[in-house]
């Protein structure tokens, strides 16, 4: 889905080309969505480029990157669900992100530690720090960070998260570079759940201007913002790591997604933000002489989510049925020409390390016999897409032909993707949506499938489900952890309401000029990344 790691509004409507000027002609990127046949799969998968150009980017220049245009009441105050993301690592840092390897790793906060039950965190935090007004960074503004995420007024996707955790009357701050959170109940993993980018660092007594300012701690500090439209962000002379390569990021916003490959083929844009590219528009874009393709392994999840408050998914047993029917195999086959790993409906993604193999296999007469039961034979659903993402209709007929060995019919409908956002997510009973790994998995089921979370896109309520991560966040042994999480993880998989067909590539248009370019989740390297002959 556009994640929380995407913008969760309607977006405004824009047209196609607006901020740039018409590129190129597209006609070779009107591929159909569905090539015939897959025979040719895994070796046109593997025709894509694993990296970028390498080598040391020149000093200076100016980045130019396009994305799609996101609400019109889109903010730089990273703890909205309206936040403009792609801005979010230019302008602010957290206390804690997760390192190249996938680890935590200190970022304004140079180290932690936690008592033996793990109920009290302590966070030493870095000292000759300043944020972009000259004002140094303190533990006061660490703790207010936390409070503006936990207030009721923000409606911070983060807050159902940490408030379970985190009572902001008890924050402490001994001296100005120790934060001292004591936890409502133990928790093993709590520094992790504070890598989201809702969770980066604002000044203390910000809330109400953040959001226009964007003043941080970042490698960039903010010229100009326009909510789903253009912005400019220049380098931060003092930032505490150094300064960036860059002298200046350009964001364009583009409504279509072949305007925006057009672009870059063209040369006016260097990189294409937010949503993947498909695989025909990729092979395009991998074949110029200016641009190329960066591939990030699983790096989004796809999701086909069944609201279980309506009905016929009110049924387990349709649930089951609709996870039963088709192939998870044959829709990364069809719709990501191989370049991906199947789901199994574990949202888990297989690099992480309390994910289980474990699943139920592709069974069409098992799923016939579900519905049966459920008094659903030849069941009859709409599935809703949206070209805002263009994985999203591929899946969606990848789905609909699999599922026709259960008897199962699916119709496939296409919603405008200004407001797919907004009218279809989390309100039709069947849709397509994706999200980004790299989430902790204490986050990714608190925040996307425990009970009562504004996130919770199924709306799927399950007591056992809410006690097995409840435990698992006490739970100060790494083993029994992990079997706590693989006992979440089948309940989700057998009885939750998201089918997760697969794990994607993450296909980013990219310039051939560009150096450094190392994604992580939904976030580049800020500082390194530059450009050759800028």
């Amino acid at each position: 889905m556009p994640d929380t790691s995407r913008h969760r509004g309607g977006a405004a409507s824009v047209p196609r080309r607006s901020v740039l000027t018409a590129a190129v002609g597209g006609g070779a990127l009107g591929a159909s969505w569905l090539l015939s046949g897959c025979s040719g799969a895994a070796s046109a998968a593997a025709s894509i480029p694993a990296t970028t150009a390498s080598g040391k980017p020149d000093r200076g220049g100016t980045l130019r990157i396009a994305r799609p245009p996101a609400s019109d009441a889109e903010t730089l105050d990273p703890a909205s669900s309206l936040s403009a993301y792609e801005y979010l690592g230019a302008l602010y840092n957290r206390l804690v992100r997760i390192g190249s390897n996938g680890d935590l790793a200190p970022d304004l906060a140079e180290s932690w530690e936690t008592d033996a039950t793990a109920r009290t965190w302590t966070f030493k935090l870095r000292k000759g720090v300043t944020f972009h007004n000259g004002r140094a960074f303190t533990s006061a503004d660490a703790a207010y960070t936390l409070r503006h995420i936990l207030d009721a007024k923000t409606a911070s996707p983060q807050a159902a998260v940490l408030a379970p955790l985190v009572d902001p009357k008890t924050l402490r701050t001994p001296d100005a570079h120790t934060l001292v959170v004591p936890l409502k109940t133990p928790n093993a993993e709590f520094p992790s759940l504070l890598t989201h980018y809702n969770c980066y660092v604002i000044p203390d007594g910000s809330a109400a201007a953040i959001g226009r300012t964007g003043i941080g701690t970042g490698p960039f500090k903010l010229v100009s913002f326009a909510p789903a439209g253009p912005g400019r962000i220049t380098a931060y002379q003092d930032h505490w790591q150094g300064r960036p390569v860059l002298d200046a990021i350009d964001f364009y916003s583009v409504a279509d997604m072949q305007a925006r490959s057009n672009a870059l083929l063209a040369g006016q844009v260097h990189l294409l933000s937010q949503t993947n590219l498909d695989f025909a528009t990729a092979r395009v874009v991998a074949a110029s002489d200016r641009a190329t393709v960066a591939r990030a392994k699983n790096a989004q999840w796809y999701v086909l989510p069944m609201l279980t408050t309506e009905k016929p998914f009110t049924d387990v047993r349709v649930r089951q049925a609709m996870k039963l029917a088709y192939d998870p195999t044959q829709v990364v086959k069809v719709a990501l020409q191989g370049a991906g790993t199947a789901g199994w409906d574990n949202p888990v993604p297989p690099s992480d390390p309390y994910y289980v193999s474990e699943h139920p296999a592709h069974d069409p007469d098992k799923a016939r016999h579900l519905l049966k039961q459920a008094g659903h034979e030849n069941l009859a659903v709409e599935l809703y897409t949206s070209s805002y993402d263009p994985i999203f209709t591929p899946m969606a007929l990848a789905y609909q032909d699999s599922a026709k060995r259960a008897g199962i019919r699916i119709t496939v409908k296409t919603a405008s993707s200004d407001s797919y956002y907004s009218q279809i997510w989390m309100k039709k009973p069947l849709m397509a949506t994706y999200w980004y790994t790299g989430r902790p998995v204490d986050q990714l089921f608190n925040q996307i499938f425990r009970s009562g979370s504004s996130y919770n896109e199924t709306a799927w309520s399950d007591k056992t489900f809410d006690t097995l991560i409840d435990a698992a966040r006490r739970e100060t042994d790494d083993t029994r952890r992990g079997d706590l999480y693989a006992q979440a993880q089948a309940r989700v998989i057998e009885d939750g309401g998201a089918m997760t067909p697969m794990f994607a590539d993450r296909l980013v248009g990219i310039s051939r000029k560009v150096r450094g370019y190392a994604e992580h989740g939904f976030e580049f390297d800020y500082l390194g990344i530059g450009l050759k002959g800028a």
